[in-house]
């Protein structure tokens, strides 16, 4: 099958700092921790390395290497950095005809901090990838099976709707896995071009940040997961999806998206594991224990192993699967490609768990014992 996937190119640096060596605040009353570092003064690492990455190149490597004839539509400037990133594709089997050269902007660099539970802190400079023009969208670039669509930013972000409708105009398969900028500050676009998309990725914060646009069209609240007598409650039902001031049930959030058009619509929450909604259900999948030497490209990897085995045929259970162990397997390594699986082998993975998988599934559509309002259901 051939897949296209578009989206950012950058070099990672990542510097490895022990534990010990910097200081971590965590909120008592929120996720969100901080990597403190003292000004003016040396901070030795344990390593300091160079990678490609960038959500298009990572989810091309990903995709390659799970069979695919891969391209990546990516824009680069005329410098080194850029030729380690071609250089490095064709090396993977991955086609670089549609990757483009501004003679203006350098390629993207990032710098990640990894320190303590090694979610890296990243510094970014976006560079060449916010200037995606619309002359340079091709529709032989969207002649393929499946087109997957990472988080855009700047003028790039502005061909979202166009990236889709020529994607759709080609019969192909559309996945994206927005950004939180992407759906901040282009949330109206982004929500009318849903309706041409078939599968949607967010992690927690991504879809926590979706919320505010989503109450005008939904309300606020909603119903929680319906249970069995017995049935442990997963941690996302008791904990409501919060953005601006709102608060949306992963049921609402659910039902929203997906009358907005997609299919599938795929929600990370770190090692509290992955849920998939489709227009009847919702299926949960565990993560998978591991070390975890680096969070970077999780996401990359999960979406894209998800698009790929359902666009294989698999169903959404066998696909979240799929992309958890995939994912699993990143977060490994420091670097956001190293750990990525070629089919055979995340297949083995898959018959090694086995039963070890806990998954769960609820209706999306069911009668809520009464007003489906979140004040009305923390009463009970």
């Amino acid at each position: 099958m051939k897949a296209l996937t578009v989206g950012g190119a950058m070099i990672d640096t990542i510097a490895i700092i022990e534990s010990s060596r910097i200081e971590r605040m965590a909120m008592s009353n929120a996720d969100s921790s901080f990597l403190l570092m003292e000004e003016g003064r040396k901070t030795e690492a344990l390593e300091i390395s160079t990678h490609i990455g960038g959500g298009a190149v990572n989810a091309a490597v990903s995709m390659a290497r799970l069979g695919f004839d891969v391209s990546s539509l990516i824009k680069l400037g005329q410098d080194s950095r850029a030729e380690m990133i071609l250089t490095t594709l064709e090396h993977e089997g991955v086609s670089t005809r549609w990757a483009l050269r501004d003679r203006k902007a350098p390629t993207g660099a990032s710098v990640l901090i990894s320190s303590h539970d090694r979610n890296a802190a990243v510094f970014t400079f976006r560079g060449a990838n916010t200037g995606l023009e619309a002359e340079d969208l091709h529709d032989h670039a969207f002649a393929v099976d499946v087109i997957y669509i990472t988080s855009l930013s700047g003028k790039s972000a502005e061909r979202f709707p166009d990236i889709v409708r020529r994607a759709k105009a080609q019969g192909a398969l559309v996945a994206t896995n927005p950004g939180v900028r992407q759906l901040s500050a282009r949330a109206g676009p982004f929500q009318d071009a849903l309706r041409m998309v078939d599968i949607v990725a967010l992690n927690r914060g991504e879809a926590s940040t979706l919320v505010p646009s989503l109450i005008a069209q939904f309300g606020e609240g909603g119903p929680k997961l319906p249970l069995a007598p017995g049935e442990e409650r997963p941690e996302i039902d008791n904990r409501p999806l919060s953005g601006g001031g709102f608060d949306m049930s992963v049921v609402a959030f659910f039902r929203a998206v997906t009358s907005l058009g997609p299919k599938r619509v795929l929600l990370t929450d770190g090692k509290r594991g992955a849920y998939v909604a489709t227009p009847d259900e919702i299926v949960y999948c565990p993560s998978v224990d591991c070390m975890v030497a680096g969070t970077a490209g999780a996401g990359d990897a999960f979406t894209s192993t998800y698009t790929s085995f359902e666009a294989l045929g698999y169903p959404p259970l066998e696909a979240l699967k799929a992309a958890t162990i995939n994912a699993a397997s990143v977060v490994g390594f420091v670097d956001t490609q190293t750990g990525l699986l070629k089919r055979d082998e995340l297949q083995a993975k898959m018959a090694a768990l086995g039963p070890d998988f806990a998954t769960r599934r609820w209706p999306l559509h069911f009668e809520s014992p009464s007003d489906d309002r979140l004040g009305d259901m923390a009463a009970e």
